[in-house]
């Protein structure tokens, strides 16, 4: 209904009035999305809903562009492709893009979600914002016939077939197939061991996170040796459940050895580390760490978050904005993807934001993960809505790549959620928890993984070369005017 609704308030407008109107649309859809920043300031909230506004800014100019084509009946086309358009730039800039508040992102649940499968997360906003468009057509088509006072059947045509278009365009979700058949299986232990405390301040007394983590561990294995919970084949830690760095603090790397060789199967451990060769910098890591052998492999998180884990231009704007010298070490990125064997499966492993970003996430499947796993770490913003925002991106990437998703999350949500989408087990925030389950191991790709990011370049190309259009017949137009 938003997309809707936003169509009609651009149709036949000026850019200019485009342009305000989305604006006017952006700016309290991210602020009420991105509250969850109070944490920080409210100045985050605002600067960082402004700039993503502006994308719906030029968005809004286009709608109202390509309004004015030929061919009436295309329009919610050309929109739906612009709205693919506008997503695809803030996914992608600036600092690497912010993903949040995608149409996809919004229909986890719905009859749309299927299309990940085929077509990954743009298709899916396609599909959202047609349907949205094709209503604002219908819209439009009755309220002229009314206008004109000459409602008939016949006159009705144009509003109805739109109308079973977007009927259509709703029900396709229904006849893609999702592929859940499991190749083969593994049994996951996932810890939340939880904080001292929600905020900015979450990490608390050194150790504190780790002792929970592993004393959660150790009661696993307790449990275990008794007979009252199945032996997992691996567990995993989530994002920073390591406060300190193992390789520097040898209490550290103790307490983990202990936890690891108590419960005898591999475990994921998330840890910051210190760069070996550039003092300041730091990786934010998942370790897979063997009862016999130590640590082993390890991922590091390609995208860190700017002005989180990151201050570009920090030399100039910590002069300006003091508060960014509480990310005293900027996070580097790492070069690979997060495949890795842990225990008996082969799985992927993404770091936090980084599930809201497409490639990261496909090439991790394609490089043969069999399950997806999120190291996550949303103390910071517990309680304000920003873990079931991150809950929902999981559900779609299980179903865009057929795949179960496991998260950790050090105070929640932890999750494990089905390759269909659906959510198995979850977690209470700011609880110690263990969650158990058998989940399927697949080797098979949907045929979003094997299309890549393609679907979302030729959508987001039509929806520019519809605006390139538009503005070259009004041009035309005008200068057909100008002559006579």
């Amino acid at each position: 209904m938003a997309v809707a609704a936003l169509s009609l308030l651009t149709y036949g407008r000026t850019a200019r009035q485009g342009a305000w109107t989305g604006f006017a649309f952006g700016l309290p859809f991210f602020v009420l999305l991105l509250k969850w920043l109070h944490v920080v300031g409210w100045d985050a909230v605002i600067g960082l809903s402004v700039i993503e506004s502006l994308f719906l800014v030029l968005m809004g100019a286009g709608f109202a562009l390509v309004s004015r084509l030929p061919v009436p009946s295309l329009w919610p086309l050309w929109t739906a492709c612009l709205w693919v358009t506008e997503e695809w730039a803030r996914d992608r800039v600036p600092f690497g893009g912010f993903p949040w508040g995608r149409l996809a992102f919004a229909n986890t649940g719905s009859p749309f979600t299927p299309l990940a499968a085929v077509g990954g997360a743009p298709l899916v906003t396609f599909a959202v914002a047609l349907t949205g468009g094709l209503l604002a057509s219908a819209a439009l088509a009755l309220w002229r016939l009314r206008a004109e006072g000459r409602l008939s059947v016949r006159g009705a045509l144009p509003a109805a077939g739109a109308v079973v278009v977007a009927a259509a365009v709703t029900a396709a979700g229904f006849a893609v197939p999702i592929p859940t058949k499991a190749d083969d299986s593994v049994d996951v232990a996932v810890v939340q061991g939880n904080v001292q405390q929600a905020g900015m301040d979450f990490l608390g007394r050194p150790m504190k996170i780790l002792n929970n983590h592993v004393d959660a561990t150790l009661d696993l294995a307790k449990d275990v040796k008794a007979g009252r919970i199945k032996k997992p084949d691996l567990v995993i830690w989530p994002e920073n459940s390591s406060d300190l760095d193992p390789f520097q603090y040898r209490e550290a790397y103790a307490r983990i050895d202990e936890a690891v060789k108590a419960i005898g199967v591999p475990v994921l451990v998330g840890a910051l580390v210190d760069h070996p060769r550039k003092p300041g910098y730091v990786f934010n890591e998942g370790i897979v760490w063997d009862p016999k052998d130590g640590p082993g492999a390890s991922y590091t998180k390609q995208h860190p978050v700017p002005f989180g884990e990151y201050v570009p231009f920090r030399k100039e704007l910590s002069k300006i904005i003091t508060r960014l010298q509480r990310v005293p070490r900027d996070f580097y990125p790492g070069d690979h993807t997060g495949l890795m064997k842990v225990g008996p499966a082969r799985l992927g492993d993404v770091i936090c934001f980084e599930v809201a970003y497409d490639e990261i996430v496909r090439d991790t499947v394609n490089a043969g993960a069999r399950a997806l796993v999120v190291q996550t770490n949303n103390a910071t913003y517990g309680r304000t809505g920003q873990p079931e925002q991150q809950l929902a991106m999981y559900r779609l990437r299980a179903v865009e790549h057929g795949r179960p998703v496991i998260s950790a999350a050090t105070s929640g949500i932890s999750a494990v959620v089905a390759p269909d989408g659906t959510i198995e087990q979850r977690t209470k925030e700011f609880t110690q928890d263990v969650l158990t389950a058998r989940i399927p191991l697949r080797d098979g790709t949907t045929l979003a993984d094997r299309v890549g990011a393609t679907p979302e370049w030729v959508l987001a190309m039509v929806g520019v070369l519809s605006c390139a259009a538009a503005i070259m017949i009004g041009r035309r137009g005008r200068t057909d005017k100008k002559g006579q």
